[in-house]
């Protein structure tokens, strides 16, 4: 690994990746590439997560094409130094802020959406400019083969390159003196990661998750506020950073909303969930006999079905969970939706303060006012109104968190913004001068008030 450091270290330093034709030219390739190589990356996701190809399309393959269209059709403007006026003091000169690429990028990437976030922040390193170690999750293993098939294929190895390895691996990598490190995962590892950057200065970015809510307020529309927390909630059998992770609903709605939420389950994934075909598997059987363990809390609405042999946990409802049970704990990662009542706003918004601000918050209401209101008090990562998850599918917003959810935002020009740096230039008059700057100075106080005030 060190031998392959200092390759990508002389390239980026040889200035190959700089010029903008480069970089164009290296995303077109890999688009062309991917597009080569769909079938087999759509073969990888179902055997590693058990995702339909619709879905594995809809969330993963269609999400990197609309990242690389973006950057390409964009990324000269992007590149353009940007003006800026002088100072008096710099009178007649000005000055420039270029955006500079970081040089030698790591990505590591989780096993939930294990193309998505991989190949999304690489877009983006590579439209900066920079040269990208990427380490995708070997606990998604097909796919992780997949990726470093297309990157191979796409790239020069001291250009961009995957390390297919464990988690030991993973830590030697991030104790290389990298220029930029961008990890997606869990708030534990992202500690870790965060601490290990810290040896080299390295700047890092941390998208992480958090426990999301879904608040459901008394002029909600019920059945579409049902069917879309249902969406946002089964996608990957709910493994999905921006999943809502329980729904707090207004005492009077709530049998509305339960019995909504178990009309839509069957709609979505007929009258036995376990055999439909759009309902992933959990990743591994350590998550699944965590998930398995929360079905026992609070009352039961729909769901609760398992199948260990195929690892497969049906969409769930709880209702009644304890504020300080294990299902409330911690972010569930998984197709189980515990719902709670308030009896007002104040109370609902409170709940939610009390707790680390959310990677995502959902919101459905029909008050415009009181949805501007509360979308723009509370501290959260990015979020929706009457809907969930779709914030992060335009590459028009950063997305990333805050505080234990994350720092650092990416997705389109956020993302060439997160690998590049802003580089300050100030350029003089070679013929034109202020005297008034340099000594002797006395008796020019009363002239640098006026100038300068």
């Amino acid at each position: 690994m060190e031998d392959l450091f200092a390759r990508q270290r002389a390239r980026y330093l040889s200035g190959a990746t700089r010029p903008v034709r480069a970089r164009l030219d290296a995303l077109a390739k890999l688009h062309e590439v991917l597009k080569r190589h769909e079938g087999e990356l759509l073969r990888a996701l179902a055997e590693d997560l058990g995702k339909s190809p619709e879905e594995a399309y809809m969330t993963e393959m269609g999400v990197v094409y609309d990242e690389l269209r973006f950057a390409r059709r964009r990324l000269r403007a992007w590149s353009l130094p940007r003006f800026a006026l002088p100072s008096v003091g710099q009178f007649p000169g000005y000055g420039l802020v270029r955006r500079d690429p970081y040089g030698l990028v790591l990505i590591l990437s989780p096993w939930n959406y294990p193309l998505q976030l991989c190949l999304a922040p690489l877009i983006a390193a590579v439209a900066a400019g920079n040269c990208v170690v990427a380490r995708p999750s070997s606990q998604a293993p097909r796919t992780a083969q997949a990726l470093a098939a297309v990157v191979s294929e796409a790239f020069a190895p001291d250009h961009v390159s995957v390390a297919l390895g464990d988690a030991a691996q993973a830590e030697t990598l991030v104790r290389l003196p990298f220029d930029k490190i961008f990890f997606t995962g869990s708030p534990a590892v992202g500690r870790r990661v965060m601490a290990a950057a810290s040896e080299n200065l390295t700047p890092v970015t941390l998208e992480l998750g958090g426990k999301s809510p879904a608040i459901v307020a008394a002029d909600a529309d019920v059945a579409l506020a049902a069917r879309r927390i249902v969406f946002g909630k089964t996608l990957n059998a709910g493994q999905t950073c921006v999943a809502p992770d329980y729904v707090l609903v207004a005492r009077g709605v709530e049998n509305a909303l339960l019995d909504a939420l178990r009309g839509q389950i069957r709609a979505q994934f007929g009258p036995e969930p376990l055999q439909s075909p759009d309902l992933a598997r959990i990743v591994n059987r350590r998550h699944f006999e965590r998930l398995s363990a929360l079905l026992s809390e609070g009352r039961l609405i729909c769901g609760g079905q398992t199948d260990p042999a195929r690892l497969k946990i049906a969409p769930t409802v709880l209702f009644g969970v304890p504020p300080d049970g294990a299902a409330m704990s911690e972010e569930i990662f998984g197709p189980i939706l515990p719902v709670l009542p308030f009896s007002s706003m104040q109370e609902a918004l409170a709940f939610v303060r009390a707790r680390p601000a959310p990677l995502a918050l959902y919101l459905f209401t029909r008050d415009r006012d009181a949805a501007r209101h509360i979308m723009a008090d509370l501290a959260y990562g990015g979020g929706c109104v009457n809907d969930c998850v779709l914030h992060l599918a335009n590459p028009r917003l950063p997305f990333g968190g805050v505080g234990q959810s994350g720092m650092g935002a990416y997705h389109g020009k956020a993302g060439f913004d997160c690998f590049t740096r802003p580089k300050s230039v100030y350029a003089a008059s070679a013929r034109l001068d202020l005297p008034v700057r340099y000594a002797p100075r006395g008796g020019r106080l009363a002239l640098l008030r006026r100038l300068m005030r």
